[in-house]
């Protein structure tokens, strides 16, 4: 986003999945392989019309995004799908084909990672001689992140302001990582779980994943690039990592692109799913930086270390995460406690009518049947065995092929 948008005049979203073998469900390191079949030779990068493609850290996660700010969600779930049925067909001959979730859940990361080893490989490898990057948080992550712009200082402070609340019932929305290696991890969300703790080499990468209570870009550089700046440097000796790209926490402000990245979301079933839970999320920010639900002045008194603790419940258990904290209860205008599921179901009534019946729909699914990791441990019935696994894990990778809602 180098044109600077002002709030919500456009958007960015970014999906990421990762290439499997059919028979056997292992990951597939292929991506290069898949990008070489489309584009004629290797690139990182791919312009698909209104979707681009690129690749990721590891060699078997392609992140398909909006190629450019779009203007309207509206459309979006049809033209991330149309791009899905695409690669699907290119991978048909080598029986490879894409899975959803963030969590593949039977991968041995130890086994089954290769980092991609092509363009900008040179800052992975850093990573990995840093981080090691062979574990689940690292090597097994697929996520959801949205981008919303900002013109000014002004409405940097509106929008932090707003997303920062968000973050913690994030988990209640769009968990989908219920196993880790064939087991129930006993987290809803385990990618967060990973997320949390992946870099407390550098704890000044994550910080506690809610960003801290920064509202000018001045203020966000003493606050957050600096101290970062500072930690990495006797690790990144030439001066390869950038600020940005190091910053972790689960919104990140990318003043290189007047923008605020959500990064807290796992990737559903299929971007019906991932684009109606966006555009709720996104509505819902609208209604904080319209002051429709609590003034600005409250909304950034929060601290990371007062958010953190609802986002840690809910990382464990999703929707049903009681909150009982009044205070945090009042900004979203409820005045007793309730579960995640019943803000969320509140503030979707607040917004529904802004919501197209698709995405209203879907949002009705995951509000009556529950997030993806819930649906998902229901499909199993408490039989978690690496078959039924497969058989479930093969449902979703139909669902995603054919942009449908998982109902087990």
């Amino acid at each position: 986003m180098s044109k600077k948008y002002h709030l919500f005049e456009v958007y960015g979203i970014e999906l990421e999945y990762m290439l499997i073998h059919k028979k056997t469900f292992k990951v597939a390191p292929d991506v290069d392989k898949l990008f070489t079949k489309k584009n004629g030779k290797l690139t990182s990068d791919i312009d698909n019309e209104a979707i681009s493609w690129s690749n990721e850290l590891v060699a078997h996660v392609v992140e398909l995004k909006t190629n450019g700010p779009t203007a309207s969600l509206e459309n979006l779930s049809n033209e991330f799908h149309k791009n899905i049925v695409e690669i699907n067909s290119l991978l048909e001959k080598d029986h490879l084909r894409l899975l959803p979730t963030a969590m593949h859940p039977l991968m041995n990361p130890l086994t089954d990672t290769q980092l991609w080893k092509h363009s900008y490989s040179e800052v992975y490898e850093l990573y990995n001689r840093i981080f090691n990057c062979e574990g689940h948080g690292w090597s097994n992550v697929q996520s959801t992140h949205i981008n919303l712009p900002f013109y000014h200082d002004k409405e940097f402070e509106k929008l932090h302001a707003a997303i920062r609340l968000i973050l913690p019932l994030l988990p209640a929305l769009a968990a989908s990582s219920p196993l880790v290696e064939g087991k129930s991890t006993g987290f809803l969300d385990t990618r967060l779980e990973y997320y949390k703790t992946n870099q407390q080499k550098i704890p000044a990468l994550t910080g506690y994943v809610i960003p801290e209570r920064v509202f000018t870009k001045l203020d966000y550089y003493a606050s957050i690039f600096e101290p970062i700046k500072k930690a990495i440097a006797p690790y990144d000796t030439n001066n390869i990592l950038d600020h940005h790209f190091l910053n972790s926490r689960g919104a990140i402000a990318r003043f290189d692109r007047n923008a605020i990245e959500i990064r807290l979301m796992d990737i559903q079933e299929c971007p019906l799913a991932d684009m109606a839970i966006a555009s709720l999320v996104i509505e819902s920010i609208k209604l904080f930086v319209g002051k429709k639900l609590a003034p600005l002045n409250l909304q950034k008194e929060w601290t990371k270390e007062q958010l953190f603790p609802i986002l840690n419940a809910a990382i464990k258990t999703g929707e049903e995460t009681p909150v009982d904290n009044l205070e945090y209860l009042s900004m979203f205008q409820l005045t007793e406690p309730k579960t995640m599921k019943e803000i969320w179901a509140h503030l979707y009534q607040l917004v529904k009518e802004n919501l197209s019946e698709d995405y209203q729909d879907a949002l009705e699914t995951i509000l009556e049947q529950g997030t993806l990791s819930t649906r998902i441990l229901k499909g199993l019935k408490g039989a978690i065995s690496t078959e039924n696994i497969k058989d479930i894990y093969t449902h979703l990778s139909n669902c995603l092929a054919e942009n449908k809602m998982y109902l087990p």
